[in-house]
């Protein structure tokens, strides 16, 4: 019973940390901000996460769950890419909270710099698992699906951006079906 009790409260200081974020940036945001969100002390907060990093990293590590159901394990498919493509822009918050973290990732000191290139390494190793299920060992285009997976999730990620600057003007689901389209039919089954 205490044990699921710790995960609620693990996961409700999760939800109240994205929602800082999201609203200051990870840099603007605090711990006081977060602990009090969810009716700690900042000291209790530290019970569950130690350092402001740790929290962010178990931000970003929720943040992937709720994309792939608990991890794809090498078993995406381009239905369920689109899917996911979809249920982001019905979450603007939650992109923009990756989307600015992945910003300041890149930064030589930024605390998720190892989750997001640790992620990169991931993501382009299951596209290219999954491009090679669907077209082979060469696309249409004659690229091989290790050659394709960086472009697919640039073109995923590159879509957010311009999705969150100019929501009006980028109908992200509909520019990635484009993308999609451009790579060509896959091969028959």
């Amino acid at each position: 019973m205490a044990r699921a009790r710790s995960e609620e409260r693990r996961a409700e200081i999760l939800r109240a940390a994205l929602e800082v974020i999201a609203e200051r940036g990870y840099r603007g945001a605090s711990l006081g901000a977060v602990a009090e969100r969810v009716g700690l002390t900042q000291q209790g907060l530290l019970h569950y996460f130690p350092t402001k990093e740790a929290l962010l990293v178990a931000v970003l590590e929720e943040r992937d769950q709720w994309d792939t159901g608990g991890g794809s394990g090498g078993s995406w498919r381009m239905e369920l890419l689109g899917s996911l493509v979809e249920y982001n822009a019905m979450r603007p918050g939650i992109v923009q909270t990756f989307s600015a973290l992945l910003g300041e990732s890149v930064t030589e000191d930024h605390p998720a710099r190892e989750f997001f290139t640790q992620r990169y390494a991931q993501v382009r190793q299951e596209l290219a698992g999954m491009l090679r299920t669907e077209y082979g060992e060469k696309l249409p285009g004659g690229l091989t699906p290790e050659r394709a997976a960086p472009l697919l999730a640039a073109v995923m990620d590159g879509l957010q951006y311009q999705w969150l600057l100019d929501p009006e003007a980028v109908d992200m689901p509909e520019a990635f079906r484009d993308f999609l389209r451009l790579l060509g039919p896959a091969r028959p089954e």
